[in-house]
């Protein structure tokens, strides 16, 4: 499947892309807002930058594209030229190293897919309320400035 853009219509296109503050972001953030757990936003201080940082808890939250960062990339990277197969190949590896070194810092990382907002995105922050509520072995809940 050939690109239907020039390279340079292409580049131009890419560049307009919103790294931060897109849409499945807000829908998220309002979320947060929402169940009142106090957040940053994409925190670049952190391997990743982080979407939404739940500092205090040290939970990382990333809210992934399924397109961008491959999901069931196996299952349909046939269908793309080389260049987009090697783009999101690449996305992925990113995103396991900065995985890696969240971790290997103490931070819980959770990563919820665009396919899971779209379907049920209370089950998507359920687990967040979860992962938060474990991570607190006192039960006690968090002060925050």
């Amino acid at each position: 499947m050939p690109d239907h853009m020039t390279r340079a219509q292409r580049s131009r296109a890419m560049k307009r892309v919103k790294l931060k503050g897109g849409p499945l972001e807000r829908v998220v953030q309002r979320e947060f807002e929402r169940i009142e757990l106090p957040f940053e936003k994409n925190c670049k201080e952190l391997p990743g930058s982080p979407d939404i940082v739940l500092r205090e808890d040290k939970v990382a939250v990333f809210v992934d594209g399924d397109f961008w960062h491959g999901w069931r990339l196996p299952a349909w990277e046939h269908k793309l030229t080389e260049f987009w197969r090697s783009k999101l190949h690449a996305n992925r590896k990113r995103d396991r190293r900065n995985f890696r070194r969240l971790r290997a810092a103490g931070w819980t990382v959770i990563r919820i897919w665009e396919h899971e907002l779209k379907s049920d995105i209370k089950r998507a922050m359920a687990r967040v309320e979860e992962t938060v509520a474990a991570g607190r072995t006192d039960n006690a809940p968090k002060t925050y400035p």
